[in-house]
């Protein structure tokens, strides 16, 4: 198995009351990047909680990081079969699957956005194996996390939004997540700016915004909320690697409650590295949710 790195209104408070009718408090996890032998049935999930496992990755490109037009293929850690994602979303109702798209790299080689030769064809193909894909994996989304760009980057929104748009037309899929972060803010802020009432959550990465302290990391949220949907940006943490880091988290979910903001999901990268620690970041988090009243 290959070796993965993510450096991963009036009439809109109505939207707002049915978004979060609709998914309640939300835990977003990606699992399975580092090829470790991580299953899911070892992550913690709390009753109350919507979890969200995203497997990492599903790549568009061969073993050796040659491009493939759009023909995804999965990479994730081979404990993360059918069988048991089937077997962890009967356990627990609120479980989804979804499949994370691209991320840094396969093998050593760095994985870039392309502008496909002909975009149609491009978003045919990637319709055509993400389909296939979901009826195999039992998937619920997908979540976008392409993170290098060409410098003329001319497809990516229209690709990317175009493809979310007709997987959910075609009921293949029901939640479609973006994981930015502060390289890549531009062609992820074009594609929520066209696309974005096909967007559910914005993961943006914040541990890649080199903030350590709370307050630092409110003014972070602050910035991202007025770039993307305070209301899908989810808070993030990164087990043992940049950013915030240990309890000054929490501290940090507690003063973006006391600033306004409603906290009512988490993104956490990854499974494969909390498995070492019991999940006490995935449990804490939970609990953090669980226990937060705070609703805008």
């Amino acid at each position: 198995m290959f070796k993965f790195h993510l450096f991963l209104f009036h009439v809109s408070g109505i939207f707002f009351f049915s978004h979060q009718f609709c998914y309640g408090k939300v835990m977003m996890e990606y699992i399975g990047a580092t090829g470790a032998p991580v299953k899911l049935d070892a992550v913690p999930i709390e009753d109350g909680i919507d979890f969200h496992f995203l497997l990492s990755f599903a790549i568009d490109a061969d073993p050796s990081g040659n491009a493939q037009n759009g023909k995804f293929s999965p990479y994730w850690a081979d404990t993360l079969t059918p069988e048991s994602i089937a077997a962890i979303k009967q356990s627990h109702p609120s479980v989804k699957a979804l499949a994370s798209l691209s991320g840094w790299s396969i093998g050593n080689k760095v994985l870039r956005w392309y502008n496909p030769v002909d975009v149609q064809q491009w978003i045919s193909n990637a319709f055509s194996s993400l389909s296939l894909m979901a009826r195999q994996y039992h998937l619920d989304g997908i979540d976008i996390d392409y993170e290098n760009f060409p410098r003329r980057n001319s497809t990516f929104a229209y690709c990317i939004g175009e493809l979310i748009t007709l997987l959910k037309n075609q009921s293949v899929i029901s939640l479609a997540t973006i994981a930015p972060y502060h390289k890549t803010a531009s062609p992820y802020i074009e594609l929520f700016d066209k696309y974005g009432d096909v967007i559910d959550f914005v993961n943006y990465q914040f541990y890649t915004d080199k903030v350590r302290q709370p307050r630092s990391y409110v003014e972070a949220f602050k910035l991202r909320a007025g770039q993307f949907d305070e209301n899908k940006v989810l808070p993030s943490y990164e087990v043992n690697g940049r950013g915030i880091q240990g309890e000054a988290f929490f501290d940090a979910l507690r003063l973006l409650e006391a600033n306004g903001f409603s906290v009512n999901g988490v993104m956490i990268f990854s499974a494969d590295a909390s498995s070492s620690d019991h999940f006490y970041y995935e449990r804490k988090s939970q609990d953090f949710l669980l226990n937060s009243t705070l609703s805008l």
